[in-house]
């Protein structure tokens, strides 16, 4: 017979799947003294399902910024926010095509990189990840409870954007709420004028957070001429866009 896992543990477990359906969030972490299997078990497994396979976007980890709403709970004791956060980008910025989620009970990352939790005051966020989150509040927390079970939540994320303008229907700051191509974020704006030459540049110059790594991502651009596509040629240029990414069409 196999090790029995910790009745605690599935609650937790179900308690995060149940509020990731309630606000349509797709990041989350548990502490990693808490949770029943490692990195290295899940990164098994799932090669022994999906092989070698890659996805855009799962390449790194989610990074918290700016304006992100975050839920912090502890089990037993249930949520941590001091000042739940209402249901706005959390910037007061009206971001073109966004969809606000259910932000019930989340917290905003302040300008400062700041959210308020209750029993430990502000903490610092911006630049950890979802599980280096939940690993730093499970230390802070344990000087108040004893042995917490800590679970953090990206409720909505608003840090993450890039910017199109140009020659475009509707140039504007969009949300990078999914992987969006070059292709699909000129189509997202409503695509080409009827004066644009169909020539797109992407300036890569990163958001601004620096991770955990050190980096900030360096500076460079991509050149992308829609004709050629048409014709079946640069395909491999039809990049990912990243975040803080700027997507110039002449």
């Amino acid at each position: 017979m196999g090790k029995p896992i910790h009745t605690l543990q599935l609650v937790v477990a179900a308690l995060a799947v149940l509020l990731l359906t309630l606000t349509g969030t797709v990041f989350a972490a548990q502490s990693t003294a808490d949770a029943v299997a490692d990195g290295a078990t899940k990164e098994q497994l799932r090669k022994e399902i999906l092989g070698d396979a890659t996805f855009p976007g799962e390449e790194s980890e989610y990074v918290i910024g700016y304006g992100d709403v975050l839920g912090v709970n502890i089990y037993g004791e249930g949520n941590m926010a001091a000042t739940p956060s209402a249901a706005t980008t959390g910037t007061g910025e009206q971001l073109t095509g966004s969809s606000n989620a259910n932000t019930s009970g989340g917290v905003a990352v302040r300008m400062d990189g700041r959210i308020s939790l209750l029993h430990v005051g502000d903490v610092n966020v911006v630049g950890m990840t979802l599980t280096q989150l939940a690993d730093y509040l499970k230390k802070l927390y344990a000087t108040v409870f004893s042995d917490p079970v800590v679970t953090a939540v990206l409720v909505q994320s608003n840090s993450r954007r890039y910017t199109v303008m140009g020659q475009v229907k509707t140039p504007g700051v969009f949300p990078l709420d999914y992987p969006i191509t070059i292709v699909q974020s000129i189509a997202r704006s409503g695509g080409f004028t009827e004066w644009a030459k169909q020539r797109v540049t992407v300036v890569r110059a990163g958001d601004g957070v620096k991770t955990s790594a050190g980096g900030e991502g360096g500076k460079n651009t991509v050149k992308f001429d829609y004709d050629d596509l048409v014709k079946g040629k640069g395909l491999e240029k039809n990049i990912y866009i990243k975040s803080g990414d700027i997507v110039v069409v002449d």
